[in-house]
């Protein structure tokens, strides 16, 4: 899988599949391999390009960024892989990155996919409880399990499927705790992004029982695009990809058949 020099950062992304382009962002805590059976689903018909967010996976982060940098991560990979315009489609941080691209080169974008995800600044509340947990969790791995759990996946998903519940935890384990941390501050950290002065097709879509960006999240950023669909998905959280991806490839695909048509 290929890899891009970035300041103070090496970033892993995939291609996959064949059409035209789709670039993926996930959320923080997990990797790529979260949209893999969504771009299974649909990369018979669409080139996916997976990047994966730093400080996870085999992307590293040496040194505190934001999410500006990950937006000129992914314009990075779209100049390495000659794509001028593709369609962005994120969920939570992915979804925080795409918004932010597509403000600042909106004619690189042709649509938006935005999964469980957030336009707004952390409340300052949970900016102060999310340092401690950042402190807790680099000086001493700490991390509320439980309210974790509740926060990325639904009621449905802890209890029918344990093995994916299981395999997150385990992934989390095989982080670097101080590249997370950095990760984590980034996410907590942001400010305000300007999603209405985009006019790009919009899909927004959200869990019904996200409790870490909830609807009302999805519903403002719908409200404030002009044009956007709003979408929820029956029995998810936070997680959609992974815990309903056949009800995610389903309202993608006719979403990027309508951007992608004339592309």
């Amino acid at each position: 899988m290929p890899t891009i020099r970035r300041p103070d950062a090496t970033v892993a992304y995939d291609v996959v599949g064949s059409g035209p382009p789709v670039i993926l962002g996930h959320s923080l805590f997990c990797t790529r391999s979260m949209w893999r059976e969504v771009v299974l689903r649909l990369q018979d018909e669409y080139q996916f390009v997976n990047v994966e967010l730093r400080g996870h996976g085999e992307s590293t982060a040496e040194a505190a960024f934001t999410l500006s940098d990950l937006v000129d991560d992914w314009l990075a990979i779209m100049d390495r892989e000659a794509i001028d315009k593709a369609v962005l489609c994120g969920l939570s941080t992915g979804g925080m990155t795409a918004m932010r691209l597509a403000v600042r080169e909106p004619d690189r974008v042709a649509g938006l996919a935005l999964f469980d995800t957030n336009a707004d600044p952390e409340r300052p509340l949970d900016r102060i409880r999310y340092a401690i947990l950042g402190w807790a969790y680099t000086r001493f791995g700490l991390l509320p399990r439980k309210t974790l759990l509740r926060s990325m996946f639904s009621p449905q998903t802890l209890v029918q499927r344990r093995e994916l519940v299981a395999a997150f935890l385990d992934g989390i384990q095989d982080l670097d705790r101080a590249q997370l941390a950095h990760a984590m501050n980034a996410v907590f950290g942001r400010g305000r992004v300007d999603v209405g002065r985009l006019t790009h097709p919009t899909l927004v879509a959200v869990g019904e029982s996200d409790m870490a960006t909830p609807p009302v999240c999805a519903r403002r950023i719908a409200q404030l695009i002009d044009g956007a669909t709003l979408e929820v998905i029956r029995s998810a959280g936070h997680l959609t990809a992974e815990e309903q991806p056949e009800a995610v490839a389903s309202v993608l695909r006719p979403f990027l058949e309508r951007c992608l048509s004339a592309m």
